[in-house]
């Protein structure tokens, strides 16, 4: 049995992995869903890699899976784990900040040209970028999202290098947010490894909790 540790993106709301903690558990693993208060402007990159060392069970096979904002969390995380995987998330450089990774991967213009072959227009639409493959019965049950702070925008991810353990890049095929080809360009220039590639949006563990669940546990056997 394994223990999976699930970071949430930007807001930092644990209810985000709910489907995928009961997909987990389901299988005979653990599964910590960690809450972090990224709406509070006291705390920033260091006091989210805090709040997941402290949700860290004390012995055990641990796997820390980061989504979106939170590839910044997970490299600044000391605890050793088994293995590591990104999910539709934002890979950084060593001392890069938040606020700078969008323009240094340009990723907005990424984003605008994918919108654009979609036929799209310009500009952030939540129900296009975050919602479009959520169940209607799922985005019925989602509570009010909540946004994180600017702190930890302009802080830098303090890590020298990615830990020594295997990493997965884990991306849903239909992401408009992060688009899969500008996620595999990303993956390939900063950590020289392939996507791994499932179906769904950006918040894929909403869309298709199965499929990553099934995803996880098949990285175990390597």
């Amino acid at each position: 049995m394994a223990t999976f540790v699930l970071i949430p993106g930007a807001g930092g709301d644990a209810t985000y992995w709910r489907l995928v903690v009961a997909g987990l558990e389901q299988r005979g693993h653990r599964a910590i869903p960690v809450e972090i208060r990224e709406d509070d402007p006291a705390l920033g990159l260091p006091e989210y890699a805090a709040t997941v060392e402290a949700a860290l069970p004390a012995a055990g096979d641990v796997v820390l899976v980061g989504q979106s904002l939170a590839g910044f969390t997970v490299p600044m995380v000391h605890r050793p784990a088994r293995l590591i995987v990104l999910l539709n998330a934002m890979i950084p450089l060593p001392g890069e900040t938040p606020g700078d990774w969008w323009a240094n991967t340009r990723a907005i213009e990424a984003r605008e040209a994918s919108d654009a072959a979609l036929g799209h227009g310009s500009g952030f639409e939540e129900h296009w970028h975050f919602l479009h493959d959520i169940p209607p019965s799922v985005r019925d049950g989602m509570t009010a999202g909540r946004g994180p702070s600017g702190t930890p925008f302009g802080q830098p991810c303090a890590f020298e290098r990615w830990p020594d353990v295997p990493i997965k890049v884990l991306a849903g095929r239909d992401d408009r947010f992060f688009p899969i080809d500008f996620q595999r360009r990303v993956a390939r220039e900063r950590l020289g490894r392939d996507v791994d590639e499932i179906p769904g949006g950006h918040l894929v563990a909403l869309s298709q909790p199965e499929a990553v669940a099934d995803r996880l546990v098949a990285y175990l056997g390597g």
